[in-house]
């Protein structure tokens, strides 16, 4: 299953701004949403950013990365060109929207 594409931008942006490789951006953001109970194919831009401003410094810090508080504000900021559409349905939203509740 595809991930969502909040969880393509945070990667891409920490690769770009980082000496990290995809690998290494990819598993680092993976490790935060964990951490934060979400999964890379469903979490939403809103979410993602909630991550990258409380979780994803710390995670900065032990892989020595410099400034990770820039880092985080500006993958954050990036974010709300993100949309948020195409992440994979959660069973919550599905049966929330089965249910008649949105």
């Amino acid at each position: 299953m595809a991930d969502s594409a909040a969880f393509d931008f945070a990667c891409s942006e920490l690769e770009r701004c980082t000496s990290l490789d995809r690998l290494e951006a990819r598993g680092t953001i993976r490790i935060a949403l964990k951490q934060a109970g979400l999964e890379a194919r469903s979490v939403m831009p809103d979410q993602m950013r909630v991550v990258i401003q409380k979780l994803l410094p710390d995670e900065l810090t032990t892989r020595g990365i410099d400034d990770p508080a820039a880092v985080c504000s500006s993958l954050a900021r990036g974010l709300a060109s993100v949309d948020g559409g195409n992440a994979a349905e959660t069973p919550d939203s599905v049966f929330a929207r089965l249910g008649g509740q949105s």
